[in-house]
């Protein structure tokens, strides 16, 4: 039996303005003017400060009729005209902000020409006499290094591709011999399959001075136990004094494990981090300034306002007119919205920073880890009154340009325990402390986790031996006995 009844709900929903605001707090300061190129490409209607040609503006506006069908229904004479007439071609935010930075021109990132490392690999196949087949067969695994110097693949899956994209069908052991050639390049150890190979490529390839020939049986015959560091058995196993045996470990570890990574001419496109806040110490006091490329000077277009202005003196309104005066409103509403996120964005980012800053007022004044505050994202968004997510999508892309280096803002923020004399402390103060005590451990001793721990609670930290184990991973400390020397 069907019945009807009224329900009674409330519910938050965000508007898609307000989604995208959150996008552009999220977004930094690289990404965040691709989004403005992308926003100048969508939208006609809204203009930088630099002269653009009025025949671009029209063309983009001529292809743009699918974007205001929807909207006939609306009756323009609703539209209140003068509400998109202004005289003032800069946004407001851009003279009541003063917080830019002193980077606050335009930056074009230079690009190097050169010659990429796989140019570099095939011009050294010239100096070998290879026939056709061979050639190919080179070329093709030269292409197959990857950008650490290391072909990752085997041999069986490389004669496959050779025959289905190449049109070569040969062996593996074919493709074997022409691989020994490729090892031959420089720089030494590339075309490797794996670690090993790589450090015996290079190994081959210097004079045979004793601890060479040591260094190379190791890594040939014994490279399981070198990498687990099982010293013992290799005194054992080569018949060796300690110090013969520290003299080829100092030959292997002089060697490059990624033998790509040394080509000055690789050009990868490296990713630079650019601070989107910079904190100096002025007068014993902290100065936080937001990167100015943050504070773009937008506006909305001049001649979008004047076909607006256009169309309130016309006596006569056609069809044609109407209609385009709604697309011209569809777009200067964008417009207008877009430089208003901007500003918003603007005033989050320089709240949310300062409220950090000021919080973990005594390391920045400082530089010393030790004095960095427990600090959770709450404890920033019950401060500066907004939401945790809010604080957590400022945090966690973007840097800050401070006097001991370009920091990523989410490193300030970390739980807290409480030490022996009941006072709260920082996570990061005890992992500070912990890569302190492994540095000047006994390398032929290391401490297990066991006596860390220990050792810990006799500076006034009692934690367990399993929470030293998660913050040694977390700072990428190798377990005792793979930081055991000799």
């Amino acid at each position: 039996m069907l019945k009807q009844y009224l329900q009674f709900k409330l519910s938050q929903k965000l508007s898609p303005q307000q989604i995208q605001l959150m996008k552009l707090i999220q977004l930094p300061t690289q990404a965040f003017e691709q989004r403005i190129k992308q926003e100048l490409e969508e939208n006609p209607a809204l203009d930088t400060g630099k002269d653009d040609t009025d025949e671009d503006q029209f063309d983009e506006f001529d292809n743009s009729e699918d974007d205001y069908n929807d909207n006939e229904e609306i009756n323009t004479e609703d539209i209140n005209i003068d509400e998109y007439l202004s005289d003032d071609d800069v946004p407001d935010y851009r003279t009541q902000v003063s917080n830019y930075s002193s980077d606050d021109e335009e930056k074009v990132m230079p690009y190097a020409a050169g010659t990429s490392f796989t140019q570099h690999l095939n011009s050294q196949l010239n100096t070998f006499r290879l026939n056709d087949e061979e050639r190919d067969i080179a070329e093709f695994l030269v292409g197959s290094v990857d950008e650490s110097g290391y072909i990752r693949r085997t041999l069986s899956d490389i004669m496959d591709d050779l025959a289905f994209t190449q049109n070569i069908f040969t062996t593996e052991d074919k493709i074997e011999t022409v691989l020994h050639k490729v090892h031959q390049l420089d720089p030494a150890g590339v075309g490797a399959r794996n670690l090993q190979e790589c450090l015996s490529i290079q190994l081959h390839r210097k004079e045979k001075y004793p601890d060479v020939e040591l260094a190379c049986h190791i890594i040939d015959k014994a490279f399981d136990q070198f990498t687990k560091k099982h010293y013992k058995k290799l005194l054992q196993k080569f018949d060796i004094t300690e110090i013969q045996l520290k003299d080829a470990i100092e030959e292997i570890e002089r060697l490059n494990p990624k033998p790509g990574g040394s080509y000055a001419g690789n050009n990868r496109m490296v990713e630079h981090v650019v601070p989107d806040f910079a904190i100096k110490i002025v007068d014993g006091e902290l100065d936080l300034t937001l990167n100015g490329r943050n504070a773009p000077e937008l506006h909305v277009s001049r001649e979008y306002s004047n076909m607006m202005k256009g169309y309130k003196e016309a006596k006569d309104k056609s069809k044609s007119q109407k209609d385009a005066v709604l697309f011209i409103k569809q777009k200067l509403d964008a417009a207008k919205w877009f430089i208003e996120a901007i500003r918003q964005r603007q005033q989050t980012l320089f709240v949310t920073m300062s409220s950090i800053m000021h919080y973990q007022k005594e390391y920045f004044l400082s530089g010393d880890e030790r004095k960095l505050k427990p600090m959770i994202l709450k404890d920033i968004a019950d401060e500066i009154d907004m939401d945790v997510s809010t604080v957590s999508r400022v945090a966690n892309s973007k840097y800050v340009d401070t006097p001991y280096g370009t920091k990523l803002i989410k490193e300030f923020f970390s739980e807290s325990m409480t030490n022996d004399q009941g006072e709260e402390v920082s996570t990061r103060e005890i992992k500070k402390i912990l890569e302190t005590v492994i540095e000047e451990e006994n390398k032929k001793k290391p401490l297990t986790d066991e006596k860390l721990a220990q050792i810990l609670k006799e500076k006034g930290y009692p934690i367990a031996r399993r929470t030293v184990a998660k913050y040694r991973e977390q700072l990428d400390i190798s377990v005792a006995r793979l930081r055991k020397k000799i």
